[in-house]
């Protein structure tokens, strides 16, 4: 597909809506990332509950935002290796073992960020 030739504005706009086809996309077909949005929303109201300094706080949101900003960046891995074949194939398959890999990195840090937080507050 050849790119639009909107700029300013427009451009942003078409952005804008491209970036919401994509939330709904991994919204509809991707139950981890439903999973995950889940969870963040559920844990976002926390966050402000269990930070005591304001980089506590970006710690603890932008940690669970990493968990569905990797989701989403394995999720479009895992849409283009499908797309080109299902037949197996070391690579195809390297490459969502790896997305898959980033994911569970995303979710340990988050919860290691989460841990020693909510250890600080409440071991004292």
């Amino acid at each position: 597909m050849a790119k639009p030739d909107k700029r300013g504005l427009p451009r942003l706009i078409a952005a804008f809506g491209y970036s919401m086809k994509g939330f709904a996309a991994a919204w509809r077909f991707e139950e981890s990332f439903r999973q995950e949005l889940i969870l963040v929303v559920l844990l976002l109201p926390s966050a402000f509950w269990l930070a005591v300094t304001p980089v506590e706080l970006i710690l603890l949101i932008s940690s669970l935002f990493g968990v569905l900003i990797a989701e989403l960046i394995n999720s479009a891995i895992e849409a283009v290796v499908d797309r080109t074949g299902f037949e197996l194939h070391e690579l195809s398959g390297r490459a969502k073992d790896i997305g898959s890999a980033m994911v569970f990195l995303s979710i340990l840090l988050a919860a290691l960020i989460w841990g020693i937080i909510g250890w600080s507050r409440f071991a004292s």
